[in-house]
């Protein structure tokens, strides 16, 4: 039997199988049965909970973080990082017993990620820097287009500003964007409108997965093009500046400090723990690997 949990931070929700020492095969095709929201346990990707030392894509970071949040989308493909995924990761490993309430590093493949875990139940997660590419985007919906700004943090965005967030329409697909060379392997498009002094709300397609209720590195793109919007450079400044960030599922308030370094502090729940049918995974596991 193998064991998975299922957790969600301001209800962007995970798969999470527990495999210290990286020996459960998960082909793409197996993820994406386990995100499945009719036919498998559902989620907006999936966390496998992995020792650095034992995968090979993180056994350079082994040294500073023990643990490797090797994530997936729910298409199956992998993914850089994902903020709301790094605080249910802490969160499970804290309910497992492998880490305590305090800080704690998680390796990803953009990077270690600071970490910590409060006492309120909320976590903060060092984002790393956001870049900025140089170049105009545009993102369309239907019959209508906006300019995006082209915000890097560790996996690719395009934050544009609307009026009302039902232009955005379904975001079933992904809105299509120019130039195709700005985002040659897809990019994560979130649509922004104002909601007060230094709070927006904001809708978002992730690639490889559709519409979510919340996306972490996506509220700090947000975050970070609403400043420049705004006026605000915090490193050129001097002085950090916060937003909170409504998203479908909660708010997430991000900082970025005066040395460039992005924080998100929000929630982050265990729901449900349980086994995966052998027989069931079994022949998932075979199927397209």
């Amino acid at each position: 039997m193998t064991t998975f949990l299922k957790g969600h931070g301001t209800e962007n929700d995970f798969v999470i199988i527990p495999d210290a020492e990286n020996a459960v095969a998960l082909p793409p095709s197996a993820v994406a049965a386990l995100c499945d929201r009719r036919a498998g346990i559902g989620g907006d990707g999936l966390l496998h909970v992995v020792r650095s030392a034992a995968h090979p894509d993180a056994r350079h970071m082994a040294e500073e973080a023990e643990w490797f949040m090797d994530y997936r989308n729910a298409d199956g493909s992998v993914a850089e990082m994902c903020g709301n995924g790094v605080r249910v990761f802490a969160r499970y490993l804290q309910h497992a017993g492998l880490v305590a309430e305090g800080d704690v590093a998680v390796a990803t493949r953009g990077g270690v990620k600071a970490v910590h875990i409060d006492k309120e139940g909320l976590v903060t997660v060092g984002m790393g820097r956001a870049t900025l590419p140089e170049g105009d985007v545009t993102v369309s919906v239907d019959d209508r287009s906006w300019p995006a700004r082209n915000v890097n943090m560790g996996n690719p965005h395009a934050v544009a500003f609307v009026e009302d967030l039902a232009q955005a329409g379904t975001l079933y697909d992904a809105p299509p964007f120019t130039p195709a060379s700005a985002y040659p392997q897809g990019v994560n498009v979130e649509f922004v409108v104002d909601r007060g002094p230094r709070h927006v709300a904001m809708r978002v397609h992730e690639r490889g997965v559709g519409e979510t209720r919340s996306c972490g590195t996506g509220a700090c793109a947000v975050a970070v093009a609403t400043a420049r919007r705004d006026g605000h450079d915090p490193v050129a400044d001097g002085t950090p500046v916060t937003y909170e960030i409504d998203l479908p599922g909660g708010r997430l308030s991000i900082t970025e400090r005066a040395d460039g370094e992005i924080e998100m502090t929000g929630p982050a729940v265990i729901v449900a723990e349980g086994e995966i049918d052998a027989d069931w995974f079994a022949a998932i596991e075979t199927v397209n690997p």
